[in-house]
């Protein structure tokens, strides 16, 4: 269960970064994002 849960967990931050990063600038500071938060914020929303 722990690898499963493990697995979910890296493809939703992988999801989210790659979401975010599709993002233009203007868009992301539309959210109050730069572009160095990705991660951090990634990591967050699990």
């Amino acid at each position: 269960m722990n690898l499963i849960r493990n697995y979910r967990n890296w493809r939703a931050y992988r999801d989210t970064v790659n979401e975010l990063g599709r993002l233009s600038n203007r868009q992301l500071a539309d959210l109050g994002i730069v572009r160095d938060e990705i991660k951090t914020i990634a990591r967050k929303a699990l």
